[in-house]
């Protein structure tokens, strides 16, 4: 049914033989993850009318844009770039998915942004001088 189709194909050679299966698998991974950026920035303080609070606050604007206008230009920015960013993110899942990574793509990604958060926090602690070895 439909978890069959949204599963990723189990090798090429399943792609090849089912590619119905393989477009729909990618079209609901890309929809998907475009979906969840564009609703995390509206969650996580990211979104348009946030950023331009922000600017607003810290009396920052956009050269050559009224302060009414500022709204205006990160709506058309913020959105499709947070969508695209997803996308991005979502491909990379896929192409793991097929290459056959061990685990999974999200697998393979969390694990890279586990290991990266503590790459940032050793670094933050070091420039603070807080490194215990």
């Amino acid at each position: 049914g439909l978890a069959y189709y949204i599963s990723p194909p189990s090798s090429f050679s399943d792609i090849w033989e089912d590619p119905i299966h393989a477009l729909i698998y990618v079209a609901f991974v890309l929809f998907s993850c475009a979906l969840f950026s564009k609703t995390w920035i509206e969650v996580s303080g990211s979104s348009p009318r946030d950023v331009a609070k922000q600017l607003r606050d810290q009396q920052m604007m956009f050269k050559g844009h009224r302060e009414s206008s500022l709204l205006h230009v990160l709506d058309m920015y913020i959105p499709t770039a947070a969508a695209f960013g997803g996308m991005c993110i979502g491909m990379l899942t896929i192409v793991a998915d097929f290459l056959g990574a061990i685990g999974s793509g999200t697998g393979i990604l969390l694990a890279v942004t586990i290991i990266y958060q503590y790459f940032e926090m050793v670094y933050k602690e070091k420039e603070q001088g807080n490194m215990l070895f």
